[in-house]
């Protein structure tokens, strides 16, 4: 199995168990009532699954990303080539005059 499929597979499933431990969190210190409205319902079960599937989702896709932009080089060598010198007749910078004119379509002030 190539090593980037590996690290997908690896890294939803442990956000989905982060999901999991977060849903159960949820339900162990009773948010919003979750635990009762969830026990004391013959559908309970599967608001408990959709609730763990977009949890699930998300966590995973946090935790996918995080993995990937660990993923960095350590490469300390200068990257863009080689840079040359200008060479100049002097080696002195020399400013340049430039004249300003104003655009012919604008309308004349005064």
């Amino acid at each position: 199995m190539p090593k980037l499929i590996r690290l997908y597979i690896t890294h939803v499933a442990i956000g989905f168990g982060i999901a999991g431990a977060f849903v159960g969190m949820l339900l162990w210190f009773n948010i919003a009532n979750l635990w009762h409205l969830v026990s004391h319902s013959d559908k309970g079960w599967l608001a408990v699954l959709v609730l763990w599937l977009a949890n699930g989702i998300v966590f995973a896709g946090v935790q996918f990303a995080i993995a990937v932009m660990n993923m960095k080089d350590d490469d300390d060598e200068p990257r863009g080539g080689h840079r040359q010198r200008v060479s100049r007749s002097n080696g002195q910078m020399a400013p340049v005059r430039i004249t300003a004119e104003g655009r012919p379509d604008a309308p004349k002030r005064g």
